[in-house]
């Protein structure tokens, strides 16, 4: 009783919260006005996205169903938490079973309304009708049956069952239509092998739509509810061990493999690989500047996989009260591997560490930690026979079949206290005064001429301050150089060809390592414009750009990075790229770098491999040496902004996306936990969460100690991770600086209608803007 009536109040908070009035009722238009000119236009041969409609827009139309009304929904801007009840208001910890349960419930009912749509009860009239069998000569039998159900008995689902000789009973490795091969290897290992007709090569599941049209349901989980039939029919065979039956998914079949052990707990295993976005990786960590396929992407590619009201949270991922990880969590305690390649372009190694940290925290409270795993392979998209064999010895270790621990090797596996054990600081920020920029950076009239003192001492003080947040860098030698073109390097080891760098050019390419690396031996890939020869001996006219990418782990600056490099070189600069620290071709260079430098910080060493490139254009006679600029986008951009500070060598900045003032910072942003605690960025700045006015240094004058230097900031006016009022400020505060240097022409900050993304306007802006400022100096 206690239980249903909790159950329904917590129906009723959601209905208040999704509720509708007059005020309410105007923000959602107002959101919708404002999202759709934002939205990617639908794609020529996508799928329709229901049986009434092919795009998103006609869906929208249609139905005329409007965006949540955002403002009265709570902002969770780290992954939300699964052992929280009321997330954001009540925040009542789960502690017990019976609350658990009343999560799970919520869980299953928010995923429908967002992710998966609604989905029919188990029909009772399923029939079995054998089509085809035959006993192969090791003595493995091979089923073909068919399935009838549902209305009239239309719904069909076909099958190939693989039934290894004896009596059993046998586990069950369940998988679909394509990933036969993956059965195959199974019923070596002892499993009945199923295969499944609810895949792109074969589906009979999209008829369900039509057969039920009371419901929602996507195609992803259509064939998820088919699979869940294959499992009604598994339960009526003597030769199955009903206590192990597992399902297994590659990609897009990982999405749905999850969507089916998530709401069929007959499903005793679950193993999804490559799922990517609404696979293993959250919706959260799937937004432009992750690098990886964002939800407006996938809405736009596949509009039929997920429900078209997922869409509305394009650029407010935090908004979203659930997130995969709080989907897989309905899989607890039962066996979960999550599983996929460290630099495939659709994943994010770090994304999907976080949510198994996450769903650790679920298995441990229900103490079947040992049930959940996490596998990153090194390699591209695709599996190999290697990888079916290890998810099988999960599932042998998971049924008690035999011993095959998961190593369960972690990238990212930072934390902040386990940081502050392992380094032993301990800062106290009360020792700390309180501050504002608009203190920090201080003004004094000197007289009637507008000139400002103190102007270089601010510059002086964030180098201090800077550096200390950063950490003590240890001692380094500078490169020997010079960094000749006799002998270049062909590619930065075996990674730089499996993340399949995109095709710069036409102009020459000159690949910076081994045998003449940047300090510290690091890679660069330095690129010239056409008709630019960068063998000869240089009149030091070429300027450079050095670009700086974004979160993206899996990746680096490799995956679409190329149309921006192309543009630069078509204005006639030379542009180096390169992978910082824990991304790309540098993911395990990353992995054990607090146990090497406890106390340096990855953003210090960023920095440093910045200043490494500026000491290696010194020995480029055919580049400018005067005019180095730095652009990046969110991460990047604020590397760029931290290097500008540090070193006067750079000429000028272009960033987008690049920050937040983080003494200011709202509940709606990540602030600087970001860095201290999430991405393991800057552990120092940990110590101060929970007095961010002691921060010892902001953005605001880490910007302003850039002056006179020209500078570019991009703001989008919607962008999730950030505060706009108070960056609005901060520039203000920025202008004021720089027009103590009278340079105010030099600063320029522009706020697009735009969420963190890094458009093609955007680009053309930087671009543009850089080029002016060679311009200018070239005229001076």
């Amino acid at each position: 009783m206690f239980r249903l009536l909790f159950i329904l109040i917590l129906a009723g908070l959601t209905s208040l919260l999704y509720a509708q009035d007059n005020f309410s009722l105007e923000r959602q238009k107002e959101y919708l006005d404002q999202l759709l000119p934002l939205l990617r236009p639908p794609r020529p041969d996508a799928a329709a996205v229901t049986l009434k409609d092919k795009t998103w827009f006609d869906w929208q139309a249609r139905t005329g169903e409007l965006p949540p009304d955002f403002e009265v929904m709570p902002s969770i801007p780290f992954l939300p938490d699964p052992l929280l009840l009321g997330e954001g208001t009540k925040n009542i910890p789960v502690t017990s079973l019976a609350q658990w349960e009343l999560k799970r419930h919520w869980i299953g009912r928010e995923a429908q309304h967002w992710i998966t749509g609604t989905f029919p009860e188990a029909p009772e009239n399923l029939t079995a009708t054998l089509i085809e069998e035959r006993i192969d000569p090791s003595g493995v039998k091979v089923q073909m049956v068919e399935l009838t159900f549902g209305p009239e008995e239309k719904g069909v689902l076909t099958i190939e069952l693989l039934l290894p000789p004896g009596k059993g009973p046998f586990p069950v490795f369940m998988t679909q239509w394509n990933h036969r091969g993956w059965a195959e290897i199974a019923v070596r290992r002892g499993y009945i092998g199923l295969v499944y007709a609810g895949a792109d090569s074969k589906d009979d599941t999209e008829q369900y739509a039509s057969l039920y049209p009371d419901y929602e349901f996507t195609t992803l989980m259509r064939r998820a509810w088919g699979a869940m039939r294959a499992v009604d029919y598994l339960h009526t065979l003597p030769e199955v061990d009903k206590d192990k039956i597992a399902i297994t998914g590659h990609s897009r079949n990982g999405k749905q493999a999850l969507m089916a052990a998530a709401f069929d707990e007959r499903i005793t295993a679950v193993i999804s690989s490559s799922g990517g976005t609404a696979g293993e990786n959250s919706f959260r960590f799937t937004d432009d500047r992750f690098d990886n396929e964002s939800l407006d992407e996938i809405s736009t590619n596949f509009p039929h996989w997920l429900h078209p009201r997922l869409r509305f949270f394009h650029g407010r991922e935090h908004k979203l009260p659930i997130d995969q990880n709080l989907l897989m969590s309905l899989i607890a305690p039962r066996g979960l591997l999550l599983s996929s390649a460290t630099t495939e372009g659709q994943g994010s190694p770090w994304g999907i560490e976080q949510n198994y940290h996450s769903l650790s925290k679920v298995y441990n409270f229900l103490g079947e930690k040992d049930k959940l795993a996490i596998s990153l392979r090194q390699g591209r998209h695709g599996t190999m026979a290697r990888d079916i064999e290890a998810f099988i010895d999960f599932l042998d270790q998971v049924f008690g079949r035999g011993e095959f621990p998961s190593s369960n090797q972690l990238f990212y596996n930072y934390s902040f206290e386990k940081w502050k054990e392992e380094s032993g600081e301990s800062i106290d920020p009360l020792k700390f005064k309180e501050q504002k920029s608009s203190e920090y950076i201080a003004f004094r009239q000197k007289s009637k001429s507008s000139q400002f003192l103190p102007l270089d001492s601010l510059r002086n003080k964030v180098k201090e301050d800077l550096k200390w947040l950063l950490g003590e860098e240890p001692p380094g030698a500078v490169a020997a150089g010079p960094f000749g073109f006799k002998r270049p390097a062909l590619s930065d080891d075996y990674l730089g060809d499996v993340i399949q760098r995109e095709k710069i050019g036409p102009g020459e390419k000159l690949i910076i390592g081994p045998y003449n690396a940047l300090a510290d031996y690091q890679y660069g890939y330095l690129h010239f414009p056409e008709n630019k020869d960068a063998k000869a001996d240089g009149k030091g006219e070429i300027p450079l750009v050095i670009l700086l990418h974004e979160y993206a782990y899996s990746t680096g600056f490799g995956r679409r990075s190329a149309a921006f490099i192309n543009q630069y070189l078509e204005a006639g600069f030379a542009v180096l790229t390169m992978d910082m620290i824990g991304f790309g071709s540098r993911i395990e260079e990353g992995e054990l770098f607090y146990k090497r430098y406890p106390h340096w910080s990855k953003m210090g060493k960023m920095t440093a491999d910045v200043r490494a490139a500026l000491d290696a254009v010194q020995d480029m006679e055919m580049l400018d040496r005067s005019q180095v600029y730095l652009s990046g986008y969110a991460l990047g951009g604020t590397v760029a902004l931290f290097a500008a500070a540090l070193d006067d060598r750079v000429a000028g900045v272009s960033v987008a996306s690049a920050f937040t003032p983080l003494r200011t910072a709202s509940q709606d942003v990540e602030g600087l936990m970001s860095y201290s605690h999430y991405h393991g960025l800057i552990p120092r700045m940990g110590f101060f969460n929970a007095h961010p006015t002691r921060l010892p240094v902001d953005f605001p004058e880490i910007i302003s100690s850039i002056a006179p230097k020209p500078l570019l900031v991009i703001a989008p006016e919607l962008d999730r991770h950030a505060d706009l009022d108070r960056v609005k400020e901060g520039m203000n505060l920025v202008r004021q600086y720089y027009g103590g240097y009278k340079a105010s022409d030099l600063f320029a900050v522009k706020y697009p209608l735009e969420v963190n993304k890094l458009s093609q306007e955007q680009q053309k802006d930087m671009i543009q803007w850089v080029k002016q400022q060679t311009k200018s100096r070239l005229d001076q």
